[in-house]
């Protein structure tokens, strides 16, 4: 005989149960007013309205450094003035990203433009006529052989007797972009906005952890044949400049929070900061108190069960000493989405949130944090 099964039905309303609501087009009359309904929805949507509480958390907290990790082709997905946005409105104070990322955003930063892939040439065709194929877009070869002549202009100034990291790489960039704006092809002072440029005028750092997987590392392979065959001094590259700068930056700060596109490399060696200094503190070689996550907020639709760092989630990244637990004040958002539909959703609603949009866009407002 089967035992019965007592059912003692509850109210969700005296549980405290958030309740959730229909989504009202008719009631929404912003970026942020689409987002916040969202998080009252489910799914996916809820998770990107989610995403912008803790976003907004991180930014507001005065005391967190916020790292931007980018993978993915966003800037020739034309994600690029989304985050420019981003490091205008000083919601971030680092940002560590893949080399492809940002060459791919130099060529829009120069005034040069992507385009639509059009079905009608086939690959063959396309590598014969110079069209690089991103997808559904596409990089014409002549725009990377205009980054190569940027770089060779930067690499032909810098000192033989510093080394090249990428950090300092990418300040000289967006210097050169900020100082020399006609020579762009603008036709106009002040230039075409661009991640580098950004950065440089709000001294936020820019990190390639794998900068010989893009173009610009090809672009300095390049320039050191160049040298060895004119017999000039080779330029020297030390990529653990870029892991010391980082590390030490972030040592210094109270509370860290980090917004993650993609995953890959930048994601990993951003995050890597956490095991690194326990590993310091274990082997005695520094006196200090852990220093992990107590924010995070990724995009990326890639799942926990591929086994990959893109798709691991922050509650695994808690084992390896990366992130705060959620118990110990730790608040994480994940959203399992393509960036180029839930980043404009997340950014967007968090910089109105931030006042960021008022005014005209040349004076727009930048959210006040102490830089460090």
């Amino acid at each position: 005989m089967a035992k019965k099964i007592a059912r003692r039905l509850h109210d969700p309303i005296k549980d405290k149960l958030a309740p959730i609501y229909p989504l009202d087009l008719s009631r929404l009359h912003s970026i942020d007013d689409l987002v916040r309904a969202m998080g009252r929805t489910a799914f996916t949507a809820r998770q990107v309205g989610d995403a912008a509480d803790v976003l907004e958390a991180m930014v507001r907290d005065r005391e967190c450094f916020v790292v931007l990790t980018l993978s993915g082709a966003m800037t020739v997905a034309k994600m690029g003035l989304v985050i420019c946005d981003l490091i205008d409105s000083g919601a971030v104070q680092a940002i560590v990203s893949t080399g492809a990322l940002m060459a791919h955003g130099l060529v829009e930063a120069t005034g040069r433009s992507h385009f639509r892939y059009d079905e009608k040439m086939n690959d063959a065709e396309l590598f014969l006529a110079g069209y690089n194929r991103v997808y559904d877009s596409l990089e014409p070869e002549v725009n990377l052989d205009h980054v190569e002549k940027v770089l060779q202009a930067i690499f032909r100034r810098w000192d033989p007797n510093e080394a090249v990291c990428s950090w300092k790489l990418n300040h000289r960039i967006g210097e050169y972009l900020a100082r020399a704006p006609y020579r762009m092809g603008t036709g106009r002072a002040g230039g075409k906005r661009g991640i580098l440029r950004s950065a440089y005028e709000r001294g936020v750092p820019v990190f390639v952890p794998a900068f010989t997987d893009s173009e610009l590392g090809i672009d300095f392979a390049l320039e050191m044949r160049e040298r060895e065959r004119s017999g000039q001094v080779k330029l020297r590259y030390d990529p653990f400049e870029d892991f010391d700068y980082f590390a030490t930056t972030l040592a210094r700060q109270k509370r860290l929070g980090i917004f993650t596109i993609g995953g890959g490399v930048p994601r990993n060696w951003s995050q890597q900061f956490g095991v690194y200094i326990e590993l310091l503190v274990r082997r005695g070689l520094v006196k200090m108190p852990l220093k992990r996550y107590r924010y995070g907020v990724r995009i990326c639709p890639e799942p926990a069960h591929w086994g990959g760092l893109s798709g691991s989630t922050y509650s695994e990244a808690i084992s390896w000493g990366k992130f705060i637990p959620a118990e110990e004040g730790g608040r994480f958002a994940e959203v399992l989405e393509d960036a180029t539909v839930a980043l404009p959703l997340v950014a967007g609603s968090v910089l109105e949130r931030l006042g960021y949009f008022r005014g005209s866009a040349g004076r727009r407002r930048r959210h006040s944090k102490t830089r460090r």
